[in-house]
């Protein structure tokens, strides 16, 4: 299903529903830029985020824009970690809805 070249098709979608696009356009754009929150961190955490939900383009679209902010592959590689640990975490605390 994942194909490098399908975000090409982007335009397509942009074509057909214009307005609904220059929304999520906006939509996108806003959270990640810099705030309170720097851009770098911003963009690390829509990287760990991506990780559990394994979105191909997501993981490379904010891991690209991270290293573009600055971070480093350590930052990345703890990023990495981090969203492991909550995703296992999460694992545990559903678990104990199954065991008596």
């Amino acid at each position: 299903m994942f194909d490098v070249a399908n975000p090409k098709k982007i335009a397509l979608m942009d074509a057909d529903a214009p307005s609904a696009f220059d929304a999520f356009r906006a939509f996108d754009a806003a959270p990640l830029a810099d705030g309170a929150v720097p851009r770098k961190y911003k963009e690390l955490i829509a990287f760990s985020v991506a990780l559990p939900t394994q979105c191909d383009y997501c993981l490379e679209v904010h891991r690209k824009a991270a290293l573009a902010a600055g971070a480093i592959s350590d930052e990345i590689a703890e990023t990495v970690f981090a969203a492991a640990a909550l995703r296992a975490g999460a694992a545990v605390t559903h678990g104990t809805h199954l065991v008596a």
